[in-house]
């Protein structure tokens, strides 16, 4: 059976509703070798307000009903081989009816270099040209992936987040409970940590969310009692990651006797974040219960799911298997059955 929770309360969600041209360039100059060939700043100061790209192939053509021109507009060979077979009247045409649109800005790729009609058109507009070695589709798929993640929500949640065995492991909890020291725990034993008391996390795609630190907190963390240590210097580079998908939510509270707590694990209770079902564990703590432990046992079992093998099923078909063998003998009149058929010639 399976239990699905509401989000999680008090959290903080974010969301850029724009940046600028000269924000993506500077970003993406490096990534995915772009090169503006535009003069000086034209451009720079415009407004991307759209995750998406477009390839304008149609409006260049003339059909400019359905032109998405607010988007970051991508041409590569087959647009500019078109615009080259057209005759210099044709050309023109089409070009002055592509720029009468205030784009943000234009990516060439497979380094096409634009003729100097377009340059001149795109500078009196005010609109950047980028060039890059890129092939289309493999520049697109970038593009589009860097402005999913910028325009992308995020929530703020207050926890610590660790990679433990390769499972990003999200604990939460009150304030005081105990996060940050188990998280430590983890690095101690040599597992890594993404981040501490504030953890950014972001959709990615169909059903994948990333989690990693702020930009100032970074890998600091603070202990009470102690204070803030910088857990890459004090443990090297091995003990932490930039970023880590988050695959199982645990949540940290007190033992309250009065509380039913899953004993058999048949029960999965799922907890939806961003649109995402996520697994969720609610782990009841108190003193000299070893936390760090059943961690790494949380990840593991998780492993051992995702590869096929659930243990709490396992254990319920062995039992409902015992239990219709044994009314088979009852009922054949066999008598008493074993519970282990065979110890073996070991007094050890």
């Amino acid at each position: 059976m399976k239990h699905l929770h509401k989000v999680l309360k008090n959290i903080e969600t974010v969301r850029k509703e724009k940046i600028t041209v000269d924000f993506f360039y500077h970003a993406a100059k490096e990534r995915f070798k772009l090169n503006k060939i535009s003069e000086g700043d034209h451009g720079l100061d415009k407004i991307i307000r759209d995750q998406h790209i477009h390839r304008p192939g149609l409006a260049l053509a003339g059909y400019t009903a359905l032109f998405t021109f607010a988007r970051v507009q991508i041409l590569g060979n087959t647009e500019m081989r078109y615009l080259r077979q057209l005759s210099p009247e044709q050309r023109t045409k089409a070009l002055k009816k592509f720029f009468s649109f205030d784009m943000p800005c234009i990516c060439l790729t497979f380094n096409n270099k634009p003729s100097e009609e377009f340059m001149e058109m795109a500078n009196k507009k005010n609109i950047a040209v980028f060039m890059t070695p890129l092939e289309t589709t493999k520049f697109a798929y970038f593009i589009s992936d860097f402005l999913d993640d910028q325009f992308s929500t995020q929530v703020a949640l207050h926890g610590s987040f660790v990679d433990v065995y390769g499972v990003g492991l999200l604990f939460y909890g009150r304030s005081g409970i105990g996060k940050s020291e188990i998280a430590l725990d983890l690095v101690e034993r040599g597992h890594r940590l993404v981040a501490d008391d504030v953890v950014m996390i972001s959709r990615k795609g169909d059903g994948i969310l990333m989690g990693t630190g702020t930009e100032l907190v970074k890998h600091f963390m603070e202990i009470r009692g102690l204070g803030i240590i910088d857990v890459r210097s004090v443990f090297g580079i091995r003990a932490i990651r930039f970023q880590k998908r988050v695959e199982l939510l645990v949540n940290l509270e007190e033992w309250d006797p009065k509380k039913e707590y899953t004993r058999t694990g048949l029960d999965n209770e799922m907890m939806d974040m961003l649109g995402v079902e996520l697994p969720f564990v609610r782990l009841p703590i108190f003193p000299g219960k070893n936390i760090t432990v059943i961690s790494e046992i949380i990840a593991l079992n998780y492993l051992c799911k995702h590869y096929g093998y659930d243990a709490a099923k396992a254990l319920s078909e062995k039992l409902e298997q015992a239990i219709n063998t044994k009314s088979k003998l009852k009922d054949a009149n066999i008598g008493y059955e074993r519970s282990v058929e065979y110890l073996e010639h070991d007094f050890e």
